[in-house]
Formats: C-alpha cells, sequence, structure tokens
C-alpha cells in the first residue's frame, strides 16, 4: 500500500494486484457490468451506453456539465467510475481553470479503465475507496457528482454514500444526482425497462415509487431540491447548493 499526502489529506492507494475487498453486492449483482475485465472491454463503447439509456446519455451527460457550468475551479468529486465520455469532458474543464477531478471507485478495473480515458493535463486522480466509507475530512469538495450510482447500492449503502458525499462537500457547494425515476405511466418502455431493472438492477426498482427524499429522508432533509426530468420521468437531475 501507498500512502500519498495530497492537499493535506492521507490517500492510501493500494495496486491492482493486491485484492480489494469488493462489496459482496457488487460481486454478487454486478459481476457481469463492472467487476469481470471482459466486461469493462464490451461496455466502454459510448454508443452502447447510449443504446442502453434510450438515447440520452449524451443529453444527460450534457445535463450535468451545463449543470457545473464551465468554470470548476476548486475541487470536484465524482462518485464512482462510469461508462462513456463525461468524466474526460469534467477532467478537462476543471483542469481549464486550475481546478481538479478526483474520481473515487472500489473497484481497480473501473479506475484502470478510467486511467485510459484521462492525460495528464486534465488533472484528474483515480483514488481506490469505498463511496460509502471515504477516507477523507469534511468540506474539502466545490462540488459531488453521483452519476447513475444511487440506484446501484443496496438500501445501506444508498445511505451512506448520500451520507458522505454531503459530508464532504463543503459549505455552500452544489451537489448534482442523475439516476432512474418513475416513469410516467404512458411511457411506452415503461413495462420494458421495469422487468430489466428487476432482474438485472433490482436495487433500481427502489427509486421507481418513491421519490429520493422518501427512499433516504435523513440523507436529503435540511436541503432544497431542484428536480428535472428528462425521456418521460425515467430520468431525474437534483441538484442542491447550500
Amino acid at each position: 500500500m501507498i500512502v500519498l499526502s495530497i492537499f493535506g489529506y492521507k490517500i492510501s492507494i493500494m495496486s491492482n494486484k493486491v485484492a480489494t475487498q469488493i462489496p459482496d453486492y457488487l460481486e454478487e449483482t454486478y459481476w457481469w457490468a463492472y467487476v469481470r475485465p471482459w466486461a469493462v472491454r464490451f461496455f466502454e463503447r459510448q454508443w452502447l451506453i447510449n443504446t442502453i439509456l434510450f438515447g440520452n446519455y449524451v443529453r444527460l451527460r450534457n445535463a450535468v456539465l451545463d449543470e457545473f457550468g464551465d468554470d470548476l475551479a476548486g475541487r470536484t468529486l465524482q462518485m464512482s467510475c462510469c461508462y462513456g465520455d463525461l468524466s474526460p469532458r469534467l477532467a478537462h474543464r476543471a483542469a481549464q481553470n486550475g481546478g481538479a477531478l478526483d474520481v473515487v471507485d472500489i473497484l481497480p478495473i473501473q479506475l484502470d479503465n478510467l486511467r485510459k480515458k484521462i492525460t495528464p493535463e486534465m488533472h484528474a486522480r483515480t483514488l481506490l475507496m469505498n463511496a460509502a466509507a471515504l477516507d477523507m475530512p469534511e468540506a474539502i469538495y466545490d462540488r459531488v457528482l453521483l452519476f447513475f450510482l444511487l440506484h446501484e447500492e443496496p438500501q445501506a449503502y444508498r445511505e451512506k454514500t448520500m451520507s458522505e458525499a454531503l459530508r464532504v462537500l463543503k459549505p455552500g457547494g452544489k451537489i448534482v444526482i442523475v439516476d432512474y425515476a418513475q416513469p410516467a405511466k404512458w411511457h411506452p418502455v415503461r413495462f420494458l425497462i421495469f422487468l430489466f431493472l428487476a432482474r438485472l438492477e433490482p436495487y433500481a426498482v427502489d427509486l421507481w415509487g418513491k421519490e429520493l427524499a422518501d427512499v433516504i429522508p435523513a440523507q436529503m432533509s435540511g436541503r432544497v431540491w431542484k428536480k428535472t426530468s428528462y425521456f418521460g420521468v425515467l430520468y431525474q437531475k437534483l441538484v442542491s447548493t447550500r
């Protein structure tokens, strides 16, 4: 294990050859999407991610970029890696204004994949950490992003992840959440996507019948959230600044 001191706090970086404590739910539920090398090679295709999101990847990616704006000075945290070019674009914007992007993930293979998409000029760091238990002090980030993460977590992890996101966010900082929501009753793929999520992403069903404020009330309370819906309410963007 290597321990580095960055911006006043210590970060432990483990070699990918060292066994990482991967949560049981990740291996049991998402081995086919994130854990296996062949899965990473298969899914790291932007056209495929766009297809899985019914043609909405670029729209949702741009919604995040527009929400944060062109000036990403300071420090930005992305909680978990994601396929596609969202992270490199965030890192590029941050570097243009002297800022930096940190991306945390519990899977070394996902961090390895992200490192292939970023350059040294982007000022991006990949940190091997559990989003539900960040090894960081409080209030150090100007903005935090959770992009299609909460629907993949069991309730206990979801609560801890949100608590951690708010803990490391500076007063006045912005938090952005993009994830699934309950689609309108008239939605043409409502039944199809429900079957898909129920079979392959069972924790996502929690977000269908309730608002996030009802799913994780303790973590969402005390803040004003602005919600924007996309594609017949199948997707949502929640933004809070305080």
